[in-house]
């Protein structure tokens, strides 16, 4: 199976898992010793080590941030694409809230393959975006929903 179909698989999984709260869908995408490392400043940078911890992160995080949001909407920019023996796409997510301006998040996201599993994921954003996050959460914070526990 090519690079594109491992991730275009992946990634649909991933948005089930978003929309069912069902993250054992994802776990199978990924080796046991793989690495999520996300490149940014705080609040968001951060790595996580092995499959239970990346897929851990993933739910915490929708529950967390995306959840506390009316809409989320992603739109890819450029990609995905083969690069560098992996896959590469440049993509944009716009969270919607009621009483508030939409919140607009830009950033890559590089995915290396191991046979048919994610071996490394690395998502990068601009700098600047943990700042704008924190300061839109100032603004803006007494509208959003309580983070959700994870299921």
């Amino acid at each position: 199976m090519s690079l594109l179909k491992k991730f275009a698989r992946y990634a649909e999984d991933f948005e089930k898992a978003f929309e069912s709260d069902d993250w054992s869908v994802v776990e199978p995408h990924f080796e046991p010793d793989a690495v999520y490392e996300i490149i940014a400043e705080p609040p968001l940078g951060g790595r996580h080590e092995g499959k239970d911890a990346i897929v851990d992160h993933m739910k915490r995080s929708v529950a967390a941030f995306d959840r506390s949001f009316d809409s989320r909407v992603l739109d890819m920019l450029q990609g995905p694409e083969k690069r560098d023996s992996g896959v590469w796409m440049r993509w944009r997510a716009t969270y919607g809230l009621a009483g508030a301006p939409d919140f607009v998040m830009e950033g890559e996201e590089r995915v290396w393959f191991e046979g048919d599993r994610i071996i490394r994921l690395e998502d990068r954003y601009p700098d600047g975006a943990g700042a704008a996050v924190l300061a839109y959460m100032r603004a803006h914070g007494a509208k959003l929903h309580p983070a959700m526990p994870p299921a």
